[in-house]
C-alpha cells in the first residue's frame, strides 16, 4: 500500500490543482497519471448545484457511450412467455423468471445489469431491498424496465452506462479505459458531458455544474474547464 501511495503522490505532482484542462487535457494527463499496472476505468465526475433532497431535483438516466466503455456487461433478463425467446435472442447472458429470483435471494450476483418487463416487475419488486442499495434494481428511467427487451439488450452490450446523482449532488460515470485513444474517451466524455447538462432540473438555481474532474482508477483528479465545452 505504501508503494501505491508513493506512485499517486508522484503522478499528483504532474497535475496542476488550480489549474482547469481542457477535457482533451485532462483526459491525456489521467491517461499518463495512472498507477495502476492493469487497463484502469477512465471516469468523470460531476459536482452538480442541485438538492437531491428534493424530488424535483434528482437526476439519474442512463447513454450509450458512442465507444462503449471497454467492459463486456453481463445482462440478466425478467420475462415472459415470447420475451424470453427475445431476450435469448439478442444475447442476454441469463433469462428467466422466479427460478433467478430465487438465486438472487440466496446470494448469486454473476451479472452486471438487469433488464425486466412491466409484468414482471411485481416480481422483481420482492428482491428490491437486495438490489437497489447495489444500484441493480431496474428501473424506466434508465430503460431497463420495459417490452422491447431486443433494444435494452443490444444497448447494454453497446455500451450504455447508467449514472444518478449521489446526495452530495455529484454524478459518477465511466467512459472507457486507459487503453482507449484519446479521441474516442474525448467523444465518449462528451457524450456523458451533454446528457447530464441537458438534465438540469427547473427547479435548480445558481450555479449548475460546480465542477468536473477526470480521473482514472487510484489516479489523480484532473479539472476540467467546463466553461470551454461548446
Amino acid at each position: 500500500m505504501a508503494n501505491k501511495g508513493k506512485k499517486l503522490q508522484e503522478a499528483a505532482k504532474l497535475v496542476e490543482a488550480s489549474k482547469l484542462y481542457s477535457a482533451k487535457e485532462a483526459i491525456e494527463l489521467a491517461k499518463k497519471t495512472s498507477t495502476v499496472n492493469f487497463d484502469a476505468t477512465v471516469e468523470v465526475a460531476f459536482r452538480l448545484g442541485i438538492d437531491t433532497r428534493k424530488n424535483d431535483q434528482q437526476i439519474r438516466g442512463a447513454v450509450v457511450l458512442p465507444n462503449g466503455t471497454g467492459k463486456t456487461q453481463r445482462v440478466l433478463v425478467f420475462a415472459k412467455g415470447e420475451k424470453l425467446k427475445e431476450a435469448e435472442a439478442a444475447g442476454a447472458d441469463y433469462v428467466g423468471d422466479t427460478e433467478y429470483i430465487n438465486k438472487i435471494q440466496q446470494g448469486w450476483f454473476d451479472f452486471d445489469v438487469i433488464v425486466a418487463t412491466p409484468d414482471m416487475m411485481g416480481e422483481v419488486g420482492k428482491i428490491g431491498r437486495v438490489l437497489g442499495p447495489k444500484g441493480l434494481m431496474p428501473n424506466p428511467k434508465t430503460g431497463t424496465v420495459t417490452f422491447d427487451v431486443t433494444k435494452a439488450i443490444e444497448e447494454i452490450k453497446a455500451g450504455k452506462v447508467e449514472y444518478r446523482a449521489d446526495k452530495a449532488g455529484i454524478i459518477h460515470a465511466p467512459i472507457g479505459k486507459v487503453s482507449f485513444e484519446d479521441d474516442k474517451l474525448v467523444e465518449n466524455f462528451l457524450a456523458v458531458f451533454d446528457v447530464v447538462q441537458k438534465a438540469k432540473p427547473a427547479a435548480s438555481k445558481g450555479v449548475y455544474m460546480k465542477s468536473v474532474n477526470i480521473t482514472t482508477t487510484m489516479g489523480p483528479a484532473v479539472k476540467v474547464d467546463a466553461q470551454s465545452i461548446k
